[in-house]
């Protein structure tokens, strides 16, 4: 049996997904193990090179809480309107929740955990995500990820989640005070303490990230299971250097934001731009090239069209077909949103429209990648054509 995937059962038929035109998208590797659960139609994958299990749509709640400052676009779900969303994403296969301490001042964390003890949901049939680094009150260290701040962050979310551990523990951003093994030797010893079960960062440039794996390995600490970023059909800039990272280390990815902040939910067009009642009309958040996105949607037109789905549920399957995606994190403020979401795991794309998607979503080339792809295009090249062309020439 294959190392990279287990099944259970033998899932429906379905065509074979196609990966991205990025070398790094292409490759076999998958960065986890997908398994399919009998009776459902949620996929589930190993969370990096783990051995958790995580569903492959994760619910995010940052529309969790009274929206109050910049969360006021994003949502305002209260406590019942929470615990039926959590309900159906239950029901739909879901058992991985992400949220974080700085969503409305702690009170996301709150409701979720309320709504697990509402549904009498069992803390160990769900994967529980949260983050740590934003500004929790108006002291010096009250924000970033030092040690200090990371201690108290924990106890203030394990509190407010009503739970005595965190699986997944995430630095939310990066923090250009602290040294990076001040903040790692801090998240091993919550580790170590079983207070959290794997660690994750968010929002960090490559080289850092490739930085903190090499000082776990050399300090023998926690090292980083997943990187939680933003990516999206529309903006597929991690693509240049972090997902070849994150392959080559087995690192997992959960994506934020596949929906572009709303710009890829079926709302917006180019004709419009600015639709009442939506999120990116008064937070205009993720950034995206706005006239590029609408060339995407163009084309995604038809495709969505013809399998009778929505731009949002086309866009997520898109992003279900990349291997190296773990875990792709919705949300949602209303019940008839997170189903359309929940079938993107349904959608199944051809070859045709996945290399459709990818053409026309494609990155321009940037420096060093188009020289290394032209300089190395030859390197398995067994007739060696260019140097035999060399050879000629000089005679």
């Amino acid at each position: 049996m294959s190392h990279q995937q287990i099944r259970l059962r033998k899932p429906r038929t379905k065509q074979k997904r196609a990966t991205g035109n990025s070398q790094s998208m292409n490759s076999r590797r998958t960065n986890g193990r997908t398994i399919f659960q009998k009776g459902r139609n949620m996929e589930y994958k190993t969370l990096g090179n783990t051995g958790l299990l995580v569903s492959r749509l994760c619910l995010g709640t940052m529309t969790f809480g009274p929206g109050q400052g910049i969360f006021k676009a994003i949502g305002a779900v209260d406590q019942r309107g929470a615990d039926a969303l959590v309900k159906a994403a239950i029901d739909g296969g879901i058992n991985f929740f992400d949220t974080a301490d700085v969503y409305s001042a702690g009170e996301s964390e709150e409701i979720l955990g309320q709504s697990f003890k509402n549904l009498n949901i069992a803390r160990k049939d769900v994967v529980l995500a949260t983050k740590v680094y934003n500004r929790m009150g108006p002291g010096r260290n009250d924000v970033g990820a030092s040690r200090g701040h990371i201690m108290d962050a924990i106890e203030a979310s394990l509190r407010r989640l009503q739970t005595d551990h965190i699986d997944l523990y995430q630095i939310h951003t990066n923090d250009y005070i602290t040294p990076i093994e001040e903040t790692l030797r801090a998240l091993d010893t919550l580790v170590t303490h079983g207070k959290v079960r794997y660690i994750g960062v968010s929002n960090w440039q490559a080289w850092k990230i490739a930085k903190a794996l090499g000082i776990s390995e050399a300090r023998n600490l926690a090292r980083f299971d997943t990187l939680q970023a933003y990516y999206s059909i529309a903006s597929r800039d991690l693509e240049r250097e972090i997902v070849p990272l994150l392959e080559s280390e087995k690192v997992g990815l959960l994506v934020w934001s596949p929906l572009a902040g709303g710009l890829l939910s079926g709302k917006y067009s180019r004709t419009h731009q600015k639709p009442a009642d939506s999120r990116r009309t008064d937070f205009d958040f993720p950034v995206v090239d706005k006239e590029r996105t609408w060339k995407i949607l163009d084309v995604m037109a038809p495709i969505a069209k013809a399998h009778g789905c929505s731009p949002a549920r086309l866009s997520l399957a898109w992003l279900l077909a990349k291997p190296l995606v773990t875990s792709v994190i919705i949300g949602a403020k209303r019940l008839d949103q997170l189903q359309d979401n929940l079938a993107a795991v349904e959608l199944t794309l051809t070859q045709n429209e996945l290399r459709q998607l990818d053409e026309v979503s494609a990155l321009a080339p940037e420096y060093p990648g188009w020289v290394l792809s032209l300089d190395g295009g030859d390197r398995l090249d067994s007739a060696v054509s260019r140097f035999e062309q060399m050879i000629v020439r000089r005679r």
